[in-house]
């Protein structure tokens, strides 16, 4: 099988861990990282691992490569405008032309039309980064003028603040939550095999897709008010790594990944 090729789903994977990176897949300690990931790759052929992030593929990629963290199989990155796949060597990270399309579509000659407002805005100083789909900013809560909102929104953005530090204009309509059912649309994975994790509220879209998820124990509490009463929420005690593993044992999928990883080696025996 191709894994460059999403459209070709594997049906031997029965978890599909969709997990955010900052403050939780890399959050926590080394040691509670090793474990989720040394788990990760015990199970590897029953688990599929989705990161849903902020971050760009070179930060991807070059943490992988420099063995920071397992490989993906997939990536919704820069807050839900890349959707992207892993080469069959686990070596490059290759975005998906056919499942952006409508993000670039709806992205189209991006803020120009009003980067001077955004330019001049108090409390917003533009991320370092090859943003492709988005324009992210630091931000400054008591600085910001709420006015700026109104004018991105009013341009046909999104306005997404996160974390209380970041800010980011998104094409109307896209985030994390909608690009990672489209990509698992795609692949036809069943959404009862589907676990979603996260710690800020650039992440709520992925608890509103009712898919089920971890808030893990360091969440925003911004992000804790708005799904507090979702009944798809794990809301773990540990942080970061800690925590998405906490989840994979309470809610089952830890058995579930490990017999079929125990099945499959009985049959190749």
């Amino acid at each position: 099988m191709n894994r460059a090729d999403p459209g070709e789903p594997d049906n031997t994977k029965v978890f599909t861990l969709a997990t955010d990176l900052d403050g939780t897949f890399i959050g926590g300690t080394r040691a509670e990282r090793d474990e989720l990931y040394d788990w990760i790759d015990a199970h590897r052929d029953a688990v599929e691992l989705i990161f849903v992030t902020g971050r760009d593929l070179p930060f991807i990629a070059a943490a992988c490569a420099d063995a920071e963290m397992p490989w993906p199989d997939y990536v919704i990155g820069d807050v839900g405008t890349t959707i992207a796949t892993c080469d069959a060597q686990r070596s490059r990270i290759v975005p998906d032309t056919v499942l952006e399309e409508r993000i670039e579509a709806l992205w189209g000659e991006g803020i120009a039309p009003i980067s001077a407002a955004l330019d001049a805005a108090p409390g917003l100083t533009p991320q370092d980064g090859p943003f492709r789909y988005r324009m992210s900013y630091h931000y400054d809560p008591n600085a910001f003028d709420p006015t700026i909102r109104t004018i991105i929104e009013g341009a046909g953005f999104d306005c997404l603040i996160s974390d209380d530090r970041f800010l980011d204009v998104l094409p109307k309509g896209i985030s994390k939550g909608p690009s990672l059912m489209r990509l698992l649309g795609r692949l036809g994975t069943d959404h009862a095999q589907v676990l979603v994790a996260g710690d800020t509220l650039n992440d709520l879209s992925l608890f509103e897709t009712g898919l089920s998820g971890v808030a893990v124990g360091n969440a925003e509490p911004a992000l804790m008010a708005r799904i507090e009463t979702f009944d798809n929420v794990h809301f773990a005690d540990a942080h970061g790594a800690a925590g998405v593993l906490e989840a994979i044992h309470a809610l089952g999928f830890h058995e579930t990944a490990a017999k079929a990883a125990k099945t499959k080696k009985e049959m190749m025996a």
